[in-house]
Parts: C-alpha cells; sequence; structure tokens
C-alpha cells in the first residue's frame, strides 16, 4: 500500500515540478519579470526533494508535505487573481494536493508495515 502511494507522491511531484518549469516560460510568460529568478524561487524548493523523494526517505516525504502547502497556497491565490491562468493554477493545486496527500499517507503506511 506504501508503494502506491509513493507513485502518488512521486506523480504530484514531477507533475508540479514540470508545471512550474513551464507556466513562467511556455505557457504564460510574464514579460516584466525576469524568468529566471522566477524559476529559481519556484523550482529551487522541489530541488531540494527529489533525492530523498525518490529513495523514499521519510524526513524527505514530510518536508514536502510541508513544501506542497506553499504551491496550493499560490495555486488558490492564482485562481482567484489571474483569471487568464485558472487552469494552469488549478493544475498547481491539483499536483500539490497529490504531493500532499500522496507523502503523507506513504508515512502511514510505510510506518505499519512490517
Amino acid at each position: 500500500m506504501a508503494q502506491t502511494f509513493r507513485y502518488l507522491t512521486l506523480t504530484g511531484y514531477f507533475g508540479l515540478f514540470a508545471l512550474m518549469m513551464l507556466w513562467p516560460t511556455v505557457l504564460a510568460a510574464a514579460p516584466q519579470i525576469p524568468v529566471a529568478l522566477v524559476l529559481i524561487v519556484t523550482v529551487t524548493p522541489l530541488l531540494l526533494l527529489v533525492r530523498g523523494l525518490l529513495a523514499f526517505n521519510p524526513k524527505s516525504y514530510a518536508w514536502a508535505g510541508f513544501i506542497s502547502l506553499l504551491y496550493f497556497a499560490h495555486g488558490a491565490v492564482e485562481v482567484y487573481a489571474n483569471a487568464g491562468a485558472r487552469w494552469l493554477a488549478g493544475s498547481e493545486i491539483l499536483f500539490s494536493l497529490l504531493l500532499f496527500f500522496g507523502s503523507a499517507l506513504a508515512l502511514r503506511f510505510r510506518r505499519q508495515a512490517p
């Protein structure tokens, strides 16, 4: 059961990572904000987790749950404030919830495994 939620976590993680890479560069680039700055701010927290998530490190899964809430909050604000990018913000909310619930449930069921 823990493996199923691990894959759910990784789906949310890589979906969020791809979205955060594509949103400011290809899908809806903002000309007034430097793209490199946006990528540093949005992608760096995700890059800090990749090694631990792939290795199924419990601390990384716990931190992934915490960090995913930042992306959820950002997506919720963008859904309300930016009508042109609602589908992107909705995708961010979906991936952040997959990451949050997947990591929480993977940790829960990993502890219960013998």
